[in-house]
């Protein structure tokens, strides 16, 4: 355990000043139990540090631990527990009913650099039975170049609070390696009935490739849980690596997630402005670098969309950019009022947006905005309906947020 993460844990848990080691057992104090509707025990979450946000937030922020570069957040099903990893190449999991903190081994080596590093994690849809996982992460590949690639193996924590990844294969990658660091995108989404893995594949900060199908940068890929190309896809007839693609055009996208109806959205990054919320439709060519609502970084213009220019339009798109990270639909019984919206987290504004969406008008609505004091990573909804945030950088916070009483 580095110097470092002793610090984060005992800034956490200080009633665990014994603590020994990342992998011992429960550490911090533990809320006493509680007797849940259906007559098991359950445990409250642990006491954290209270985060100030702003008077008029509508929750409360505990922050339960810092981690060094987070990225992504995983609910493990049935337990409870959550992974987040960490982009040089770590990643832990950490048990909110009793403070257990957990590392996990068996990880891949990344390239770590730039945007580059351990991205996505997600629990398969027979997590419960096959104890798979699925990640990804940025791989070197021939000379300086890099590309995404996503794994599967298996998640296995034995009684001794060691956690390990037992083989670890790759299943898919990014056609075209790239001497670059940033847009690997790189984020994972199951369909709603658990048969088929969708994956943002950015396209790596060279514009012209999201248009070009003769590779799969640019693209939402559709693929079976092996990583081989699903059946149905609309350019299965052109040979690999176009038979991976369910939508191209797209730039850098940190946001795939499926609403309660079905419907898949993703959330993309657009240059100087033009940050984007897409329902994903088969086939269909969202424009980049040909359209966007923004501009480019030299100030040159961008045509921006127009009703006659042939591409899928955004739902919403904002200017000045909230830079976006991860997103969920929220579906919990905490907050009621929000049920079926999208929940963003956002990097540039330090915010969480709410967006009512509507999948049939292919049109969005930010109905509100609420105020953080860094940068957020991602967002998950927890097994109890609360919903949890990680800071962006170096000691992002992993906050949980409860209705404000």
């Amino acid at each position: 355990m580095t110097l470092k993460t002793r610090r984060s844990i005992i800034a956490l848990f200080p009633a665990a000043l014994a603590f020994a080691s990342c992998n011992s057992g429960a550490v911090g104090d533990s809320a006493p139990s509680a007797t849940a509707s259906n007559g098991t025990t359950a445990s409250a979450p642990v006491a954290g540090t209270r985060v100030t946000l702003g008077a008029d937030a509508p929750f409360t922020a505990v922050s339960l631990g810092e981690f060094d570069e987070p990225w992504a957040l995983a609910l493990e099903p049935g337990s409870g527990r959550i992974v987040v990893t960490e982009r040089p190449g770590t990643a832990r999991i950490f048990d909110p009913a009793t403070g257990e903190l957990r590392s996990i081994t068996g990880l891949p080596q990344v390239a770590y650099a730039g945007q580059g590093g351990l991205g996505d994690f997600a629990f398969a849809p027979d997590y419960a039975t096959s104890g798979k996982v699925y990640l990804s992460w940025a791989k070197a590949a021939q000379g300086n170049t890099k590309r995404a690639v996503v794994g599967s193996g298996e998640l296995r924590c034995d009684d001794g609070g060691e956690c390990r990844i037992a083989g670890l294969r790759e299943i898919w990658e990014q056609s075209v390696p790239i001497d670059g660091e940033g847009h690997y995108s790189h984020r994972l989404a199951f369909s709603p009935d658990g048969r088929l893995l969708f994956v943002s594949s950015g396209e790596r900060q060279q514009k012209t490739p999201a248009q070009d199908l003769s590779n799969n940068l640019g693209s939402i890929v559709r693929l079976n849980l092996d990583g081989t190309p699903a059946d149905g896809n609309p350019f299965a007839r052109r040979g690999a690596p176009s038979d991976q693609i369910w939508s191209y055009g797209h730039r850098n996208v940190l946001g795939l997630a499926f609403d309660p109806s079905g419907n898949l959205w993703e959330l993309e990054h657009g240059p100087a402005g033009g940050d984007e919320l897409n329902l994903v439709r088969k086939g269909a060519n969202y424009g980049w670098p040909v359209r966007s609502n923004g501009d480019n970084y030299d100030g040159s213009p961008i045509p921006d969309h127009s009703p006659d220019d042939g591409f899928a339009h955004p739902a919403i798109s904002w200017n000045p950019v909230i830079a976006p990270g991860g997103m969920i639909f929220y579906t919990g019984d905490m907050f009621p009022d929000w049920d079926g919206q999208a929940l963003i987290a956002n990097l540039k504004t330090t915010s969480i947006s709410r967006v009512s969406v509507d999948a049939g008008a292919n049109s969005a609505r930010e109905v509100a905005r609420y105020d953080f004091p860094e940068r957020l990573r991602d967002i998950l909804e927890g097994a109890d309906g609360a919903i949890w945030v990680v800071e962006d950088g170096e000691n992002g916070r992993l906050i949980r947020l409860t209705p404000r009483r």
